[in-house]
This record gives structure tokens, sequence and C-alpha cells, in this order.
């Protein structure tokens, strides 16, 4: 891979590679979570703690791997496939990618409602609407075939704007918290182990793209220590972000009032500052759609780009242009995201957009159950028994693949039951390409 490696300045830093992961972490739907998180009661707190800790074990299985295979572009995909095989990595690479098409989606629709705050007729006209999803989506397309720092650089901006209301809230809000705004405690009506358990299983989902880092690998500066540095280094900062933000929204608003609120952190802006307050935390929801949207289109890129290279996808997808992009996945995500927003407005299609979502929540998750195995595969592999630190290496492995099982869990039967059926879609095209590449060693043979 080195051979095939671009000039240092071309890389992504720390930085830009820590910007990266909390970008894709921190989307619009994060400033709805304090709202969506008031029916549970203040005990969804907890959750938020216990829901970090699960994805502080997924983190350092991804910044170990990462150690030990450092410069391996394709993140969960290269990791799986080089412990499992090249069905499991096969398997990763598809349901990433197509997962990750409709997350695009989702986030685009949400980056032209924030906009409807400044723009009432984002709201009103379902064309303006798509025709803005759709140059949103593909706009930063374009801007990632500029390069990865050209992308990189979007990223760390964005992620610097989306993260200062975030902060300005959750900071500033401490200091007008009202305590009753916390009872009752848990409003679930359950065991608070079962509370603890549910809003768990809801914040983990803020979690996903922890992994983000990981992916193009080989356009990092020393990979080895910067992504590991990188993952856990977002993972805190967002951490902190919603376990702070959560506690501020909570305190400011009274639970009734937030259960019902769609904008939280606005309304929490504006009771501290007053009504312009509102304006620009919608701006910052924008941004954060904008910057997530950004990085996952870069994710698009580099999953098929080391499938291809391993002769898992058809060779297009390896092919790189003048600045050293894989533009091939980049462009097909364009046009499934775009068929997916087209999807969202057309009254007769809603449901089976939802199904796709349903989809790209499960397919997201397995991937972690699926690196915390391919972990400890290679830590046998590449650590001698005789080393130290193979007891925590071990705790790990069990504690991650367990937490990994029981948010597969939590998601639900019917959304696990269509992820497994979205799996098992890719077989015939994996079959396919199996074949091909087969038949086409028979034919060199042959030639020989």
């Amino acid at each position: 891979m080195s051979a095939t490696s671009s000039p240092e300045k071309n890389k992504l830093g720390l930085w830009t590679s820590t910007s990266l992961v909390v970008g894709n972490m921190i989307g619009a739907g994060v400033f709805l979570m304090p709202a969506a998180l008031a029916s549970f009661g203040s005990i969804s707190l907890l959750g938020w703690v216990f829901s970090g800790i699960g994805a502080f074990l997924i983190a350092r299985v991804f910044s170990n791997l990462s150690t030990m295979l450092p410069a391996a572009t394709g993140g969960p995909y290269v990791y799986t496939r080089h412990a499992l095989g090249d069905f499991a990595g096969f398997l990763i690479a598809w349901g990433y990618y197509i997962s990750t098409a409709c997350a695009n989606a989702v986030i685009s629709i949400s980056f032209v409602g924030a906009l409807s705050t400044f723009l009432p007729i984002m709201g009103t006209s379902s064309i303006v609407a798509v025709l803005t999803a759709l140059g949103a989506t593909w706009l930063l397309s374009w801007i990632n075939t500029l390069g990865v720092t050209t992308s990189g650089k979007v990223q760390l901006i964005t992620t610097i704007l989306k993260l200062t209301p975030l902060f300005i809230v959750a900071i500033g809000g401490l200091f007008f918290i009202h305590l009753e705004n916390f009872h009752p405690f848990n409003n679930t009506g359950t065991s608070t182990f079962a509370a603890i358990a549910a809003s768990a299983g809801f914040t983990l989902y803020a979690y996903v793209g922890v992994e983000a880092a990981t992916i193009p690998a080989e356009s990092v500066v020393n990979p080895g220590k910067t992504i590991a540095r990188a993952t856990m280094l977002g993972l805190a900062i967002c951490t902190v972000v919603y376990l702070l933000g959560t506690i501020s929204v909570m305190g400011l608003i009274p639970p009734q009032q937030l259960q019902k609120s769609v904008t939280p952190f606005a309304d929490a802006a504006v009771i501290m500052w007053g009504n312009n307050a509102r304006y620009w935390v919608s701006a910052g929801v924008a941004i954060a759609a904008f910057g997530a949207l950004n990085g996952w289109t870069l994710m698009q890129g580099q999953i098929p780009y080391a499938a291809a290279k391993d002769k898992l996808l058809p060779a297009v997808f390896a092919r790189k242009n003048k600045a050293g992009v894989p533009y091939a996945g980049i462009v097909v995500n364009a046009i499934l995201v775009s068929i997916f927003i087209g999807m969202n407005y057309t009254a007769g299609l809603v449901e089976q957009f939802k199904f796709l979502v349903l989809l790209a929540t499960l397919t997201t998750l397995v991937p972690y159950a699926f690196c915390a195995a391919a972990y400890i595969i290679t830590r046998i592999e590449k650590v001698s028994f005789k080393s130290a630190g193979w007891i925590g290496a071990i705790i790990l492995f069990i504690t991650a693949f367990s937490f990994s099982l029981w948010a597969i869990w939590g998601i639900g039967e019917h959304a696990v039951a269509l992820g497994f059926l979205l799996l098992l879609a890719g077989i015939p095209f994996y079959a396919l390409i199996i074949y091909t590449n087969k038949s086409q060693e028979s034919k060199n043979k042959n030639q020989d």
C-alpha cells in the first residue's frame, strides 16, 4: 500500500482525522436527542453513560486494529477480511456501503429541514426541497473527488462550526439549570435497569461513526498512531458534548414541554439569550448535517475501493482520478442517494424509504461485532502469547462483542430481520464475482 500512498502533505493529520470521527458521529439528529430522551426521564443521562462505555469498547477495538494493521484502507471491511476471509469481508463491504447510502439520504433530508428555518419554502415545496437535497449531495460528491485533503478541510471547518453551538448550549446551560426539571427520575413505568437499557439502546446510535478514521487509512499520516488517537479523541469530544448538552437542555426545559419540542437546543438557547439565538442553533444543525454528509461521502469512495483491490467488487471501483481519489464509489453513492431522496418525497414510496432506513441501522452495527472477532484473531496472529496484555485483550473482545450483539438486539426484531435479508441479498453478487474471477484466472492459465 505504501507504493500507492500520497505525499505526507496530501494526507490527513490528527485533527482532520479527529474531525472525521466527530463530524460523522454528530449529525443533525443529535440536536433532537434531548427531546427524544425526555420521555424516559432524567434516568436517560445514565443511558448516555452506558452507551458511552459501550462505544469506548468499540473504539478501543478499532484503535487496536488500526495499530496492528496500519495503512489498511477500508476500516471494518479490511479488518474483517483479514481475519475472517473474503466472504465475511464482502458481506461487511456490501452491507456498509448500502447502509451508508441510505444514511446519506436521511442526512441530506435533515439538512433541508434545518435550512427551512431560514427559507420556509424548503418546508412547503417538495420540488425545492428535493433540488436542495440533491444539490448538497452532488456538490459534496464533487468536492470529495478533488482529493482527500480538500474533503478533509471541509470536514474540519464544518466540525468546528457545528460544535460551537453545541458547546455554547452545553456549557452555558449549566448556569441556568432548574433541578426540578430532572423529575421524575424514571418516567418509563419499568425497572431502573430496563429504563437504562432502553435509553442506552437509543443513545447508542449517536456513536455510529466512531470507526470513521480507520476507513481512509492509506490517506492518513502515520496511520498506526494517528488513527488510534483520532478515534479515542473523537469519542471523548462527542461524549462530553452529548452528556453535557443533554444535562443542560433537560435542566432548562420542563420535561412535559421538552417531549414536544422539535428544536430542543434552539429552545434552550432562546431561554438563555432570546429569540435570535434560535437562528444560530438552526445554522449549527444545518452545518452538522452538511458536515456529516461530507464525511460519509468520503467513506463511500474508500470501502468499495478496498474491496475492488481485493477483487471482491468490480475493478472500476479501484480506479483513481488525477487527485488520487477512487471516484466510482462516490458517484454510485450519489446516484443511490438521489434515488432514496426521491423516494422520500414521493408519497407512495415513503414507507419504502423508512424500510431502507431500518436496513441502514442494522447494517451499520453488524461490522462492530465482526471487528470485535477480527481483533482477537488478528492479535493471535501478530502478538505472542508470551507477551503481556492478553487478559485485557480477551476481556475487550468479550465485552465489545457482547455489547455489539446487545446493540443489534436493541434495534428490534423487524430491523434485524430486514438487515439479515439485505446481507443475504448480496450473496448472488458475491457468487457472480467469484465466478468471474475464476473464469479470468482460468483464461490466463490457458494463455500461458
